[in-house]
């Protein structure tokens, strides 16, 4: 793995390490991350992003996310940021095809820009959202405290973690399960997916990009809707000992909200606060807090996901 080095502020990009042999290496899957996010322009509002298989056989909902919010702000005049997204999940994605994001202009005001976009994969769309962009303001300013946990140095890594329960898998599926993702993910008090035990709905993770990123803020909050996805939807199974590694349990996202509140580096460590106050009828509902390392709440999150049990195992 490249080694990474990191300085706050530094501005990264694709180009840049190519045209200068004496910078480090970026990340490979640095490299993935931005290419996924650099979406080709086909038309006025009409954009094309490229798939990689990076939790399994469907499109990660977190890529569908982030590539969602890049498009819809690709049509926004610079300096007005996304503070808020609300989007749901139509249909699974196919992770060997690209996908297609239509972009409707609802409202373009002098305080909010408001966006709608499709996503468009053979023909049907997979997923739907509206995205809100403003302008900074001064205002009244109150927020949650951030938990006292540990922090991320001394914590394991979930790529160390599931290097260490690779040889439980079948081979079809090791591959995906031990792969190296963009986002490093230091979980607290981590979970054995193969041997859960009951305990809160509630949990905490450290989570930050694998690498420095460019200096552009939207770039960040597309980064942090690809991260927001990773462990969301699993905080509502902690009190059943349900895990995604069960064959006979049927899980997809429904739908995804963001709120963006302060600014923020995705390539510096965020706490990720997880809980879930309900499960009921197949659906768990879950919502999460992101902080900055220094205790600023710079995102919110909720979600409510399928977690159904079925009563014969899938096949892999």
């Amino acid at each position: 793995m490249a080694k990474t080095v990191r300085k706050a502020g530094a501005k990264l990009s694709i180009e840049s390490h190519q045209s200068n042999p004496k910078r480090v290496t970026m990340n490979p899957v640095i490299v993935e991350l931005l290419t996924l996010l650099q979406l080709e322009a086909l038309e006025v509002n009409l954009f094309r992003g490229q798939s990689r298989n990076i939790v399994g056989k469907n499109v990660f909902g977190g890529q569908v996310l982030g590539q969602a919010l890049m498009a819809a702000g690709r049509t926004v005049d610079q300096g007005r940021l996304a503070h808020s997204l609300h989007g749901y999940f139509l249909k699974a994605g196919d992770t060997t095809a690209p996908i297609i994001y239509e972009v409707d202009r609802l409202r373009d005001g002098k305080s909010f820009i408001n966006r709608q976009v499709t996503a468009i994969q053979h023909g049907q769309p997979i997923f739907v959202c509206s995205a809100s962009f403003a302008s900074h303001e001064e205002g009244l300013d109150h927020q949650a405290t951030m938990p006292k946990v540990e922090g991320p140095e001394g914590l394991a890594n979930e790529f160390e973690l599931r290097q260490q329960l690779a040889s439980l898998l079948p081979e079809k599926i090791r591959n995906s399960f031990v792969r190296e993702r963009p986002i490093e993910i230091r979980p607290i008090n981590p979970v054995n997916p193969f041997a859960p035990t009951k305990q809160d709905a509630h949990r905490f993770h450290w989570m930050r990009a694998q690498d420095i990123l460019p200096d552009d803020p939207l770039l960040h909050q597309c980064a942090l809707a690809f991260a927001s996805d990773f462990a969301l939807m699993g905080t509502a199974m902690l009190p059943h000992a349900v895990t995604f590694m069960q064959s006979n349990l049927q899980a997809a996202s429904l739908d995804h909200s963001i709120w963006f509140h302060r600014p923020f580096r995705m390539d510096e460590w965020l706490l990720y606060e997880m809980e879930a106050p309900n499960a009921n009828a197949g659906r768990g509902l879950n919502f999460g807090k992101i902080y900055s390392q220094d205790g600023r709440l710079v995102a919110s999150t909720a979600q409510e996901g399928l977690m159904r049990l079925r009563e014969v195992p899938e096949k892999y």
